[in-house]
């Protein structure tokens, strides 16, 4: 895999996967972070045509493989906080979104394993390198992991407009699963079914809805606020 980006392959530095090369543009080489790094130089042109994208900052590299986790292990700590994500799709989403998690603390992301993004190089770029440092797991079907879940003691919040409770009533202490729909049509029926409730962040302009990165980011830190304190 080609990631690329400033932040993108700093973490990938910094993270588990082997870093085979790096290319970098003459400005781009001269990041401190980069010190004691082989870099081969390279044109704007040239990293462009290998990542595959003009986004990539003057820099690229070829990592290993990304490796997904256990979804069973991320359900092992006892204050274990996860995010299931139904059926993302755009690799920006899905980016902000792990990028948030990382920096709240999250044990981890669950994602299906069809019909939604998994962790690409755009993906990479759009974590801004978390997803190096973050556990994801991919499940065939979410709503049985959702019933996994609640096995094994923790519990289900769905994200949903429509719903009455309001997004800092429940008691986000424990063991718990955030769940967010995808962009559009929110949570399928049957994912909404299995959750133990749904909640809703209050709109008080006059857009319909929030961005399903920007609903994780309000949601998130409000379960980081109840477990921490003010």
């Amino acid at each position: 895999m080609i990631v690329y980006g400033r932040n993108a392959v700093r973490e990938a530095l910094r993270g588990p996967r082997a870093v085979a090369q790096v290319w970098a543009t003459e400005r781009a080489a001269r990041e401190p972070w980069l010190r004691g790094v082989v870099v081969a130089s390279a044109s704007v042109e040239e990293v462009e045509r290998r990542c595959g994208s003009p986004d990539h900052q003057g820099i690229c590299a070829e990592v290993a493989p990304y490796r997904y986790a256990d979804a069973d292990e991320l359900l092992v700590a006892p204050d274990a906080l996860i995010v299931a994500l139904d059926e993302i799709q755009d690799p920006q989403n899905l980016g902000a979104i792990c990028r948030t998690a990382e920096c709240a603390g999250a044990s981890g992301v669950v994602i299906p394993e069809r019909r939604s993004a998994e962790v690409t190089p755009a993906v990479c770029k759009a974590s801004a390198g978390a997803v190096e440092h973050l556990a994801i797991a991919r499940v065939r079907n979410l709503a049985d992991f959702l019933l996994a879940a609640r096995t094994a003691g923790a519990w289900s919040y769905g994200a949903d407009g429509g719903a009455r409770v309001d997004y800092a009533q429940p008691d986000y202490r424990g063991k718990v699963v955030l769940v967010l729909g995808s962009e559009g049509r929110g949570l399928r029926p049957r994912v909404a079914g299995v959750c133990d409730e749904l909640v809703a962040l209050p709109l008080r302009g006059r857009i319909g809805s929030l961005n399903v990165s920007a609903a994780a980011a309000a949601l998130l830190y409000e379960i980081v606020r109840q477990r921490t304190g003010p």
